[in-house]
């Protein structure tokens, strides 16, 4: 999908509330838990992590749960070299940050 494609989806989340409520309880909750470091970018966040095996496999997991409701985010997983941290970046169009906001930051 280009960018200009992606800038045209709405910002909105297509799960139900108990839905999200559940996502949020478990993946959502075990990430959050994690995170070391945000920094905010233009149209998103980033997300910086311990360089651990479990934590690769649980951002693989929610990026795939997360393109599944939320086909407007942009993911970007860095994993440094050695023993470096691990950078999620998720972004998206104007509205982003907000619904970051409210969905994975805030508990």
């Amino acid at each position: 999908m280009s960018k200009a494609a992606s800038s045209n989806l709405p910002v909105v989340c297509t799960l139900t509330g108990p839905e999200l409520q559940e996502r949020r309880r478990s993946v959502l909750q075990q990430v959050r838990n994690a995170v070391v470091e945000i920094r905010e970018l233009a149209n998103g966040y980033a997300y910086c992590f311990p360089s651990q095996q479990e934590l690769v496999k649980e951002l693989a997991q929610l990026i795939d749960l997360e393109r599944q409701c939320c086909p407007f985010l942009t993911f970007r997983l860095t994993i440094a070299a050695e023993t470096g941290p691990l950078w999620l970046e998720m972004t998206g169009p104007e509205g982003t940050k907000e619904f970051l906001q409210t969905t994975f930051t805030e508990a």
